[in-house]
């Protein structure tokens, strides 16, 4: 009795790539376009950032044929593109206090212990006002605004740890960071998402 072999999505994706099916490459670039550019940016400003993704994808198409398989496809994109990125900016690599308390902002700074835990919880809670101003689109436009104003290290950060769901280890080998940086780095940006959103809650302004 034969024993079906199942492939997966991104098998199947990979084998296209290594074979120059252009329809693979664009539905590649489709997918993993933004999470590279979330890696670029933290090395670059915006526009530099996209003309290294750019170039990072005309290297995937020779690199493809070395790709082993002994991490994800997304993590190995991003290894190149924050790779070329470094390359790109030569200068040292950017380092974050383990101090928790540097650098917030002032509404924060009193919300949290030098430890990074909470000296003041968030009340957060989501009552028929606050469902109601979800489904419009209220908060969600004001969590896009917010994302946009974070640091980039930071938001590079959460994006790639939150968004598009790496272990933190590959995270820290993506970004170059050490694992108290990225801890410190995921810190302050969940602080400020948090105080917003229940800013928002309380008043219903962004």
């Amino acid at each position: 009795m034969e024993t079906a072999t199942h492939q997966s999505d991104e098998e199947l994706l990979i084998q296209g790539l290594k074979s120059g099916n252009e329809a693979d490459f664009r539905k590649a670039v489709r997918v993993y376009t933004p999470g590279m550019m979330a890696v670029a940016r933290y090395y670059l400003d915006n526009s530099t950032a996209e003309e290294a993704v750019q170039d990072c994808w005309v290297t995937v198409i020779d690199a493809i044929q070395n790709f082993e398989g002994r991490s994800g496809l997304k993590t190995w994109l991003h290894r190149i593109v924050a790779n070329r990125s470094k390359n790109h900016l030569r200068k040292a690599k950017r380092e974050v206090s383990a101090d928790f308390s540097e650098t917030l902002d002032p509404e924060l700074a009193n919300r949290f212990r030098p430890n990074g835990r909470w000296a003041t919880p968030p009340s957060l809670r989501f009552d028929e006002d606050a469902e109601s101003l979800m489904e419009n689109g209220a908060l969600s436009d004001c969590l896009d605004q917010h994302l946009a104003t974070l640091p980039e290290t930071q938001r590079s950060a959460l994006m790639l740890y939150e968004a598009h769901q790496h272990k933190s280890n590959d995270v820290c080998n993506i970004l170059d960071v050490s694992a108290s940086n990225l801890r410190v780095l995921l810190h302050r940006a969940r602080q400020k998402i948090f105080i917003m959103v229940e800013k928002f809650q309380e008043t219903g302004e962004c």
